[in-house]
């Protein structure tokens, strides 16, 4: 498989997200439903029973929560069974796993222990994530085969205590060395997993160059050895949840860098750190999407045999909600951590929108259910004698992993607006000389008519998902007239204008998620020769989550226009000039 097969390349491949916002339905994106081929089944099927087998005698997720600690056993173990090489490419010593296998494996790791899941995912599909995409074949020779084997483990330094999601703000600094043989790294990073257990890291820092005269900082990747001179950890951090997951501070001082380990080019460290938190996102997606399905296997056999009012609980209404909701919103969010998957594996698509889709919505279908699960538990739900409380503990994590779901809202919002945005100023532009450009302007009055006059269509659809299909097409047109009457009206104020990024990310994801349900559904229909008594547990699931979809989405998009923004400000800046968060009840 090629090395771009696995880059999202915005700026060369098509994305689906950004066509919506375009009101256009890039089918050909989504449909048909990925059937993993033969070797990936075999492979996939391979590696599941071996895990699952290994797991049930081995792993014990209620113990390393208690410790804090995996047991050597579960390391070694893991490297035994060739999971920490999994998706390395087997020329360098690994499994050369698709991301669909990949990501399958990962989600069942995610159904067995959330620290463990962190462990593997921040080894593979971040920590040295980077030499694989864009590692000289010197670097891959000298450094996959040990990551493959386990005898390195990999951790990802990013985060800085002064800049989380905002790179640019670091301050790690990365200066060459006079003779030009090395650089010497100075710096801080915070939040590492796999720190106690690394010995390989992907560092960023920013180097100083000269442009145009003027003296400038770029940040670039780095691979460093963590046990080099002048490379410290701190303590293990006291987390709320994942707790066997090794968290620290690195810190380093005047470490000495090979040039040979620099990681691509002088100032391509922030497109490096966004393509490895591509992987990273749909891996979190597909952990929390099955995650999600094991937190409810606990629920489901309780609410089974808990009897109150002479009945089991699991046929009262409003537990069955729960169950149902939940149901709708898993099927839907497996269907698009394995779309996105295919993409990756397809090549020729930008998929970095997809991913962070996929990583919203899982996280906080993971969490939402963690807390449903302690609902339908009742008071043992509270009790660390059961499962349910670990498990709130370690799903919430998932909303700020790998970027926070707020800034990814933003990503996808202000990179979706891109194209509309370039298309509306190239007509502003026409609009200062309107004599030279009256064919660009007659084009553009044109082209916007024919937008609000002509809805898109779905074609791909399964006939008996018509009704879903036509809610998602008049969303998706409701959609691109929103997004340039918006644009019309704030212009550039948009970067500012976060409630509206919100509202558009929430739109996108919910329309995305809702194709994936129908192609998936579409393909269960065709495989049961279009009966739909036979596939009436994936059109249940899809109708289900296509009606609350859409209406979130339209709500969304009707906000753009009408909504109560100015009044939140003003309630939000109160609360923060007074350090109070509302006027205080006064009795006498």
């Amino acid at each position: 498989m090629s090395q771009t097969s696995h880059l999202a390349d915005p700026d060369r491949n098509p994305s689906f997200t950004k066509a919506i916002f375009s009101g256009e339905i890039r089918e050909d994106l989504v449909f048909p439903f990925p059937a993993p081929s033969a070797a990936d089944r075999e492979a996939a099927a391979a590696v599941l029973d071996s895990l699952r087998g290994w797991a049930t005698e081995t792993v014990d997720a209620r113990k390393h929560d208690h410790d804090g600690r995996f047991t050597d056993e579960t390391r070694a173990g893991m490297a035994e069974l060739g999971l920490m090489g999994l998706n390395i490419p087997e020329e360098y010593g690994g499994f050369g796993a698709s991301a669909v296998v990949f990501n399958r494996v990962m989600g069942e790791i995610g159904c067995i222990d959330a620290a463990l899941t962190v462990y593997f995912g921040a080894h593979q599909s971040i920590g040295c994530k980077g030499i694989t995409l864009f590692g000289t074949e010197a670097q891959k020779q000298k450094y996959l085969p040990k990551c493959a084997s386990g005898e390195l483990i990999a951790a990802f330094c990013l985060t800085e205590a002064g800049s989380g999601s905002d790179a640019q703000a670091m301050r790690s600094t990365a200066v060459p060395s006079a003779d030009g043989t090395h650089y010497v790294l100075n710096g801080s990073k915070i939040w590492i997993s796999n720190a106690g257990f690394a010995s390989l890291l992907t560092v960023f820092a920013k180097v100083p160059v000269e442009v145009d005269g003027k003296a400038k900082q770029r940040v670039t990747a780095f691979i460093v050895d963590a046990h080099a001179p002048g490379v410290s950890m701190g303590q293990p951090e006291q987390k709320m949840g994942i707790k066997a997951s090794d968290t620290r501070t690195f810190t380093f001082e005047n470490v000495k860098v090979p040039v040979d380990d620099r990681l691509g080019e002088v100032g391509s460290g922030f497109k490096i750190a966004l393509e490895i938190l591509n992987s990273g996102r749909l891996g979190l997606a597909a952990a929390s999407t099955r995650g999600t399905r094991e937190m409810m296997r606990h629920a489901l056999e309780y609410a089974k045999q808990r009897e109150q009012f002479g009945r089991p609980i699991g046929t009262f209404e409003m537990i069955q909600r729960k169950f149902a909701s939940a149901a709708a919103d898993c099927y839907a969010s497996d269907a698009a951590w394995m779309v996105t998957s295919a993409m990756v594996d397809r090549g020729g698509v930008d998929f970095s929108l997809e991913t962070a889709s996929c990583k919203i919505f899982a996280s906080e279908l993971a969490n939402r259910t963690a807390n449903e699960t302690m609902q339908i538990a009742g008071g043992i739900g509270y009790s660390k004698e059961y499962p349910y409380e670990q498990f709130v503990r370690d799903s919430r994590i998932n909303m700020i992993f790998e970027g926070t779901n707020e800034i990814l809202r933003a990503l996808i919002a202000l990179s979706a607006l891109q194209q509309p945005g370039e298309r509306l100023k190239q007509i502003g532009k026409a609009f200062k000389d309107p004599l030279r450009s009256i064919g660009a302007i007659s084009g553009y009055i044109a082209g916007r008519a024919k937008r609000q006059l002509v809805k898109p269509e779905f074609t791909k659809v399964h006939p008996a998902l018509k009704e879903e299909a036509d809610q998602l097409a008049e969303v998706i047109h409701d959609l691109a007239l929103g997004v340039e009457s918006l644009l019309m009206s704030e212009g550039k104020r948009i970067i500012e204008k976060q409630f509206h990024q919100e509202r558009l990310s929430n739109a996108a994801t919910d329309i995305y998620l809702s194709v994936c349900a129908l192609a998936r559904a579409t393909a269960a229909l065709d495989a049961a020769g279009g009966d739909e008594a036979k596939a009436a547990p994936d059109l249940d699931c899809t109708r289900l989550f296509v009606a609350a979809a859409a209406r979130r989405a339209r709500r969304a998009v009707r906000a753009l226009s009408r909504n109560q923004d100015a009044r939140q400000k003003a309630v939000a800046e109160r609360a923060m000039e007074n350090a109070q968060l509302c006027p205080e009840l006064e009795i006498g």
